[in-house]
């Protein structure tokens, strides 16, 4: 049964309305006072509450807008009961939080009308919100899964470590770094467009598929070659209208050499030291467009050697494409800037650059999944 919390200083104007809702088998409580209807509303969380907008003490909008302000009571329906009839009344009532408002004298069809509506669309907020939260908790599951897939970090024959903070609504981040035998090491990090579920399930499926090795036929240690294998499999007219970004590369331990291939994805950042000081910063990135897009698309690869003392960051366009508490979007250029002034030790490092982003931010929760891929080379 729904109940209904009635707020008016007016003891007649209050036995009234609580009868005229009981006749309709409506559970009813009711309060003097703005301040005891607060109470009352916390402790009972009611359905819908009719509040006279002016009262001593706290009227109807004070205590309208604390209610609607209350995240444990945010489906209530408010009605504002009042004599006041003005359009700018009606906006203050509205801003205030207020969904109706009931004109004194009261009419009793009209008030079962607005009563029996209000009643519908809390039933409806209430269900929204259950969704949400399922929708949510399902979305946090999924989240988990991912990033029990994701590998462990390395030490040995170097430094290898990362952050994966997914979004509330989950994007499609995923990496993975893997021996291809004792020498070469494939190390990838992909973003698949979009949100939610359908976001997550091509980058899980690209993950299980290059960690199986299940396209037998293909060179694993040709960078260019797996995103033209993974382009043919990933045609986003056959998979969702999904499409994905990729940086993929290997690294030749024994020659410390790196050859890498991207398709549409952010630039891999090499910044390579000497004494503590910043020698020289590397964009490493190929022309490719997102794999899934188009059936013909080419890839080539490029190469690197790999100096003493570098470290090389992999990261998808979470990690900067962020909005600031001005509301302007944060960089690549200020995000690689970030990535090139560090001067901690080693594992240090990801946490100062996921604090500083933590505080950049200007929302609960990053819009997008971010990932950064860390790896140190001795």
């Amino acid at each position: 049964m729904f109940q209904i919390l009635i707020i008016d200083d007016d003891h007649s104007m209050k036995i009234l309305l609580k009868r005229m809702l009981e006749k309709q088998g409506y559970e009813v409580v009711a309060a003097s006072s703005g301040e005891e209807g607060i109470e009352k509303a916390l402790a009972c969380n009611p359905a819908l509450i009719i509040c006279d907008w002016i009262m001593p003490g706290l009227n109807g909008l004070e205590v309208c807008h604390r209610i609607k302000t209350d995240p444990k009571l945010s489906t209530t329906f408010f009605i504002l009961l009042t004599s006041l009839d003005s359009v700018a009344d009606c906006v203050k009532g509205l801003d205030a939080g207020a969904d109706d408002f009931i004109s004194k004298p009261i009419e009793q069809n009209e008030l079962q009308a607005r009563v029996r509506a209000g009643l519908r669309l809390h039933q409806l907020s209430r269900d929204l919100q259950t969704q949400k939260l399922l929708l949510e908790a399902e979305m946090a599951e999924a989240a988990e899964y991912v990033r029990s897939l994701l590998p462990p970090p390395i030490t040995e024959p170097f430094n290898i470590n990362f952050r994966f903070i997914p979004s509330r609504q989950l994007g499609g981040d995923c990496f993975d770094y893997y021996w291809l035998d004792s020498d070469y090491l494939a190390i990838y990090l992909l973003d698949t467009a979009g949100h939610g579920l359908k976001a997550t399930l091509p980058s899980v499926s690209v993950l299980n598929l290059l960690r199986s090795r299940a396209l037998k036929s293909l060179n694993y240690y040709q960078p260019s070659d797996v995103l033209t294998a993974l382009n043919d499999t990933f045609q986003m007219s056959y998979q969702n209208d999904k499409y994905f970004t990729i940086w993929y590369g290997v690294y030749n331990r024994v020659k410390r050499q790196l050859i890498y291939a991207s398709a549409g994805h952010p630039p891999a950042i090499l910044v390579s030291c000497t004494n503590q000081k910043i020698s020289e910063v590397k964009y490493l990135k190929t022309p490719g467009m997102p794999i899934g897009m188009f059936p013909e698309a080419k890839y080539v690869d490029g190469f690197c050697n790999i100096e003493n003392f570098s470290t090389l960051y992999i990261f998808s366009d979470g990690a900067y494409e962020i909005t600031k508490s001005d509301g302007t979007l944060w960089s690549l250029d200020a995000f690689i800037q970030l990535l090139v002034s560090l001067q901690h030790p080693f594992n240090y490092q990801l946490e100062q650059i996921l604090n500083y982003l933590i505080t950049l931010n200007s929302k609960e929760a990053f819009d997008d999944d971010l990932s950064i891929l860390q790896i140190q080379f001795d």
